[in-house]
């Protein structure tokens, strides 16, 4: 089974309150994702393999750390997720990122594909799968299964706020995907919107409706 790990650090659950208010406009709004997003990848990445490496600082040579292993993208589901790309690059500016394209079908909630495109190597990669939402979770499973296709095999998926709802469909259709959650909500409602949670977070990031 899956790891679920709920964010309990107080930045992150600040932050997540914070944007929770509809008084707070698309330009906060996306300026804080972006510090969530770091914040959380501070915390996902946190078990990355580390290797040994000879370097010589102004003073003397020495053994320091450095990253080792399976290099890392970023995957962000069209369009919420580009919200959270920015500050997870602050972070592994050296990431490689892809980009898929999911939207809900009004009546069917389920999630119809109009875009995918992912690094070369992106089955050699260590991925990480960002969305602000884990609402039904179809549009996260269905990403995640694009790039099992593909041949992508160490995926995690981090999102801010999520549904129950959401996370059980994960965990039963994606058991070897680790999830990273800000803020575990309570439930979804009749139109399968998260509560409370904080509104759509495309609308509010690039100030559509």
């Amino acid at each position: 089974m899956s790891k679920v790990q709920i964010m309990d650090h107080p930045l992150i659950q600040h932050k997540i309150n914070y944007i929770r208010r509809e008084e707070v406009g698309s330009k906060e709004f996306r300026e804080i994702v972006k510090e969530i997003a770091a914040l959380m990848c501070y915390e996902a990445s946190r078990d990355l393999k580390l290797k040994d490496v000879a370097i010589k600082t102004p003073i003397c040579e020495m053994t320091g750390k450095e990253l080792s292993g399976k290099k890392l993208a970023v995957v962000p589901i069209l369009r919420a997720g580009l919200g959270m790309v920015d500050g997870i690059l602050q972070m592994i500016p050296a990431a490689k990122v892809g980009h898929i394209g999911l939207y809900r079908d009004p009546k069917t909630f389920e999630p119809v594909e109009y875009y995918c495109k992912l690094p070369a190597d992106c089955d050699e990669r260590e991925v990480f799968v960002v969305d602000p939402m884990l609402a039904t979770g179809g549009s996260s499973s269905a990403a995640i299964q694009m790039l099992k296709d593909k041949g992508v095999k160490a995926i995690r998926f981090l999102c801010i706020i999520a549904a129950p709802e959401g996370v059980a469909r994960m965990q039963k259709e994606h058991p070897d995907v680790d999830l990273y959650i800000g803020a575990l909500d309570d439930h979804l409602n009749a139109h399968k919107y998260i509560v409370p949670g904080l509104g759509d977070a495309g609308d509010r990031i690039f100030g559509t409706k």
